[in-house]
């Protein structure tokens, strides 16, 4: 049996519209991929509209910008009663994805990307961020690394840091200066001394407000649903260590910091 396979495009609102062949009687399920060993516990399911003349045998389902998914990566399946049938990928339009960069945001700030999962399938990467620091670029020198960005969804304030945490131990942490835009959303720092800098993994945060909770810095609006593997860049060597910048596998920026040599 041929495994159904679902098209889907997606607007600058966050909107995902889903194509199948026609499927009378079906809804399409999208399931919060549970931890490794938890159970499941959030399901959406969508009414598929059965297709008029001009959607030449194609059924419909949207899902519209409201209500807000959780954090995480969403399965997309067929649903016949109890029976899933998990889709595959067909064609992707997430043009409208492509420069969600340049467009301001307010929180919380909702991210979905359709993507294709390593096996094969069609999944659906959502984020949910309070407030959110998009990195704009990553300039690395001989010498130093630059990481510029923008803030969305909150107000960036006199006494803003740039804040970086040792993974090992959260207690740990450096703060930099940023140097803050005329408009007062975009910003940027410098790492040029690894003076107090351990090796290790440090992980970057944005402070917009003295005393207010920290933002993650991050990739998070565009048409990549994971950046590790596809953006790579090369390390600076700072004073006696090496920098190199890179992307989680939640697309969130650090820095991971080793000996020169």
């Amino acid at each position: 049996m041929t495994t159904p396979r679902a098209g889907c495009a997606v607007d600058a609102d966050g909107r995902i519209t889903f194509e199948v062949p026609q499927a009378h009687g079906l809804s399409l399920l999208l399931r919060l991929r549970p931890k490794k060993g938890q159970p499941e516990e959030s399901l959406h399911v969508l009414d598929l509209l059965d297709p008029d003349a001009a959607d030449e045998g194609r059924a419909r389902a949207v899902l519209d910008a409201d209500p807000v998914l959780p954090e995480g990566r969403w399965d997309v399946y067929l649903l016949q009663g109890s029976e899933r049938t998990r889709l595959r990928p067909g064609p992707r339009d997430l043009r409208a994805l492509v420069d969600g960069h340049l467009r301001e945001r307010r929180g919380p700030l909702a991210v979905r990307v359709p993507y294709v999962t390593v096996d094969g399938f069609l999944a659906v990467r959502t984020w949910l961020r309070p407030a959110h620091a998009e990195v704009d670029r990553i300039d690395v020198t001989d010498r130093t690394l630059t990481v510029a960005a923008r803030l969305h969804g909150s107000p960036l304030a006199e006494g803003a840091r740039v804040e970086l945490r040792l993974r090992r131990d959260k207690a740990v942490t450096r703060t930099l200066e940023p140097l803050v835009e005329a408009d007062g959303r975009g910003f940027s720092c410098t790492v040029d001394d690894t003076s107090a800098l351990d090796t290790g993994i440090w992980d970057l945060f944005l402070r917009p407000v003295p005393g207010a909770p920290t933002i993650r810095i991050a990739r998070l609006l565009d048409d990549v649903a994971d950046r590790k593997q596809v953006f790579v860049y090369p390390g600076a060597t700072v004073g006696g260590a090496v920098v190199r910048p890179y992307y989680t596998v939640d697309n969130d920026l650090s820095l991971e910091v080793t000996r020169a040599g």
